[in-house]
C-alpha cells in the first residue's frame, strides 16, 4: 500500500483532490539530478543511485506530468 503523498503542483496529471498525489509510483531525486532525463529506455539503470540530501530543500520530485 502506497502512502498519502501530499503534493502542491495542481498542474500535474497525478495531482488528486486535498492536495493528494495519485501517481502509482513517484520518483524522487536530490536537485543535483533535477535536469536528467528518467523517461529514456534506460530509466531504471539512471536511476540506479544513492544520494543524500542535505535538507527537505535540495530534493525534487521526477514524477510530474503535466496534465492535457
Amino acid at each position: 500500500m502506497m502512502p498519502n503523498v501530499k503534493c502542491s503542483v495542481a498542474n500535474c496529471k497525478f495531482w488528486a483532490e486535498g492536495n493528494n498525489c495519485a501517481a502509482k509510483e513517484i520518483m524522487i531525486d536530490i536537485d543535483e539530478h533535477a535536469k536528467a532525463d528518467f523517461s529514456s529506455e534506460f530509466a531504471d539503470e539512471s536511476f540506479d543511485h544513492q544520494d543524500k540530501a542535505s535538507s527537505v530543500r535540495n530534493t525534487c520530485c521526477h514524477t510530474f506530468e503535466q496534465k492535457n
